[in-house]
């Protein structure tokens, strides 16, 4: 064989190498807000994501429109700002209810405050202002406003708070993404809201009943949405960690607050219903 023929496989593998390499640089300049490894069934459903975290809590009333929670945030600042979530508990429940989606989707590249609402009687209304409140917090916290990106906020809450977070939506269009868990209100439409949103009930929830919250307020919606009902899961369900909850939470921030097409696949096409975790599941899957 002729020596330059030898040639040909490792000149084959350089060019390869440096075709792949300009490919990779480009796809993260095109996303600036990408956030950590590629995503798989296995991390998307972790108990604890690519970042180390670290915690601080909110002493009581030192922001205005709160009475206080605690920040969960990466302790990495190597790979620029992240998103910020704030998380409301329901009626007559402290924060310890939703104290577990703080170090969850802290882990996987957000900053997230939970919070103990200013009395367990708080309306849905009165949850929205704590929610964006909360937000404004953390663009003055001296320990988070430099680790965050104030253009890139979202909101989330369960029962009541899931109530909350939908108005949160509808008087904030600025807000990346809601996530309303078992939400509970009444007398309000929300198709005004321009927020992608992803609401979620439970079969067997009695307090919140999807078929008039969860579902009603799904249809109402005309944005970028999912709806997913768990299956034998009732109202408190949403109170401890659970992997399904979990993985689409997250998936649904990293999509629209970080614009991470990468997490595209675990929202659509839409999982099947009547497995078991998801009685049902439907979303506009325009990404």
């Amino acid at each position: 064989m002729h020596p330059s023929f030898k040639r040909l496989p490792v000149i084959a593998g350089l060019l390869a190498g440096a075709l792949a390499a300009p490919a990779t640089a480009a796809q993260s300049a095109a996303n600036p807000y990408q956030r950590g490894p590629d995503p798989t069934e296995a991390s998307v459903t972790a108990q604890r994501g690519p970042f180390a975290i670290a915690s601080k809590k909110v002493s009581a009333f030192s922001h205005p429109g709160i009475r206080e929670g605690t920040i969960y945030y990466p302790t990495d600042t190597s790979q620029g700002t992240f998103g910020a979530i704030s998380v409301s508990p329901g009626f007559i429940s402290p924060e310890a209810l939703v104290s577990w989606y703080g170090p969850r989707l802290a882990s996987q590249g957000f900053v997230v405050i939970t919070l103990e609402t200013t009395t367990g009687f708080d309306l849905p209304e009165a949850r929205a202002a704590q929610l964006l409140s909360a937000l404004d917090y953390l663009k003055q916290d001296t320990t988070v406003r430099t680790r965050i990106d104030p253009a890139r906020m979202a909101v989330m809450g369960w029962s009541m708070g899931g109530g909350g977070t939908l108005r949160a939506a509808q008087q904030n269009p600025s807000l990346k993404a809601a996530i309303p868990l078992a939400p509970w209100d009444t007398g309000v439409n929300f198709g005004n809201v321009q927020v992608p949103t992803f609401v979620m009930g439970a079969d067997n929830d009695f307090i919140a009943g999807t078929g008039d919250h969860a579902e009603p307020f799904y249809e109402q919606l005309r944005v970028e949405k999912a709806y997913m009902e768990l299956e034998n899961a009732g109202h408190f369900t949403f109170t401890s960690d659970n992997n399904t909850i979990a993985k689409y939470a997250l998936s649904w921030m990293k999509r629209w607050i970080d614009n991470d097409t990468r997490y595209n696949r675990f929202l659509c096409p839409p999982p099947p219903g009547n497995s078991a975790t998801i009685q049902e599941y439907r979303a506009t899957c325009p990404y």
